[in-house]
């Protein structure tokens, strides 16, 4: 093995020491983690109608998903969103919620959310709420209750509506996250600034993603720019640049005409890799570093070959080193095949 220079040898070290730091210097704080790739909705963009799941017996208990959980935050990760699939789908979870909160008793994890379809809200927001969550993001691409359908293919609008209005009454923060799709919400892109403003909600624009096979549909014909969906609204909204920052990969300006906040995500008009800071856990135990990259590590091995934390942490930290620098996401007519094969609800949005 060629001997390493002291330089390089130097920034191992500290990319092996608390806390996660991956090869550019980029602090590891935000912990993703799918808890199901199970969904009561088969969004047009996200999977095909006839999607396959996970057998149940690959899929980590609540309790061995509480350990790795834990053993981030020990490694210094202050932010967990549960994530699916659809979260609240999953059988128990709210043990999975009671567990982890215990960290943000001790003050260890500065926040613990939730990315939901809504659809299960009207049972799960109280105990959300009293568990310490503050603050969800909620995926809705549009008003209509005809394109909600259309879009969802299982969804119930009325029931998404119902978990919104629930979620408000908990006290919990809710923001709503929009994917851009062309010719299909971008004639409602003012009627849903008009309405988180009269909700109280903040709203991001999600420009779509190139992840796993959804069947017919050519994802070249739903990409909506968010510079020409920006521009749009440009012309009606008065927007001010904003420093807020939630540990994600937004970029916020604040309607100044309703006060509300508007972030855009933009993995392809403009990347954010430069500042990221997180990873994801699937429900299976694999870390991946980077949403658009397949470069994984299987940390179901280590927790199940070992009650020892410390070979649980070495497997972390040695993952963190793969980081890589961004992502290769791409979308025009010359790729036909998915820039990456999994689908999202695999890794977690």
């Amino acid at each position: 093995m060629p001997k390493l220079s002291a330089e390089k040898r130097r920034v191992r070290e500290h990319t092996l020491s608390a806390p996660l730091i991956d090869p550019f210097q980029r602090t590891i704080n935000y912990l993703r983690i799918s808890v199901t790739d199970r969904c009561d909705f088969r969004c047009a963009y996200c999977m095909s109608e006839d999607m396959s799941f996970l057998p149940k017996s690959e899929v980590l208990s609540l309790e061995e998903l509480e350990r790795l959980s834990s053993t981030f935050v020990r490694l210094g990760v202050k932010k967990l969103r549960l994530t699916g699939g659809e979260p609240l789908v999953r059988r128990d979870i709210m043990h999975l919620f009671r567990g982890l909160s215990r960290h943000l008793k001790s003050g260890e994890l500065e926040e613990l959310t939730v990315t939901t379809n809504g659809s299960q809200l009207t049972r799960f927001a109280d105990e959300m709420a009293d568990l310490g969550v503050r603050r969800i993001n909620v995926s809705l691409d549009t008003l209509d209750p005809h394109k909600f359908a259309a879009i969802t293919r299982w969804g119930k609008f009325d029931k998404v509506m119902a978990g919104l209005q629930a979620a408000k009454q908990a006290g919990l923060k809710v923001k709503i996250n929009t994917v851009a799709l062309k010719g299909v919400n971008d004639d409602e892109i003012d009627r849903l600034i008009s309405w988180c403003g009269d909700e109280g909600f903040d709203l991001t624009f999600i420009e779509v993603m190139p992840m796993g096979d959804i069947g017919s549909v050519e994802r070249v014909d739903q990409y909506l720019p968010l510079t020409q969906l920006r521009a749009g609204i440009e012309e009606k909204w008065t927007l001010n640049e904003s420093d807020h920052k939630t540990g994600g990969p937004a970029r916020y300006v604040e309607v100044m005409e309703t006060g509300q906040k508007i972030g855009f995500i933009t993995p392809m008009t403009h990347n954010f890799c430069e500042s990221c800071n997180r990873v994801r856990l699937t429900c299976t135990g694999m870390l991946y570093m980077c949403l658009g990259q397949e470069d994984a590590a299987d940390l179901r091995i280590p927790l199940r070959e070992s009650d020892d934390d410390a070979v649980l942490e070495a497997a972390i930290r040695e993952a963190i080193t793969r980081k890589p620098k961004g992502h290769d996401f791409i979308i025009d007519r010359d790729h036909k095949q998915p820039a990456v094969g999994r689908h999202m609800s695999v890794t977690g949005g």
